[in-house]
């Protein structure tokens, strides 16, 4: 059973990583209250696990939260079935909404986005920890596989994000 209160340690280390279970959490929810929704759901597990949390030499703590982070948003997007309201935005519509300032990098980071969103929940696992710039060690032992499995994966779902992008230009 939980604590009642997270503790400082606790606090101190979401506060750290906040912006990694955001960026979770923006991958895997297109809207934004489901993407808060998502982002308390991984907090609330995270939580939950903090007082089974032992350091093993080696791993690092972000690891540990990646790994609890896509496990929660893999399991939420399998689970969630609503279905857009009448009226809701189409694909291309809510890119537009959601598209980042305007910036110089504005439109290629929409389509990136919306490319990434075509990949399967575990391909776009990949691709964060890519765009983390995370070690392909650090990507097995968050996603529970080989090195070099990890290698086969990424080039293919690279190749996809490819094909994907090529074909929306």
């Amino acid at each position: 059973m939980p604590p009642t209160a997270p503790s400082a340690d606790f606090v101190a280390v979401l506060q750290e990583y906040q912006p990694l279970v955001r960026r979770v959490a923006r991958l895997y929810c297109q809207d934004a209250d489901d993407r808060q929704d998502l982002f308390q759901e991984i907090v609330l597990q995270l939580w939950r696990a903090w007082p089974r949390y032992v350091p093993h030499p080696g791993t690092k703590l972000s690891t540990w939260l990646y790994r609890i982070a896509l496990n929660v948003a893999i399991s939420n997007l399998r689970q969630r079935t609503r279905r857009p309201a009448p009226g809701a935005l189409d694909d291309e519509a809510l890119a537009v909404a959601q598209a980042p300032d305007n910036g110089p990098d504005a439109e290629d980071q929409a389509a990136l986005y919306q490319a990434i969103n075509r990949l399967s929940e575990v391909d776009k696992a990949f691709i964060l920890l890519y765009l983390e710039d995370r070690p392909y060690d650090e990507m097995a032992d968050i996603l529970g596989i080989t090195q070099n499995n990890v290698r086969v994966k990424m080039h293919r779902v690279q190749e996809k994000l490819r094909s994907f992008l090529l074909h929306a230009a």
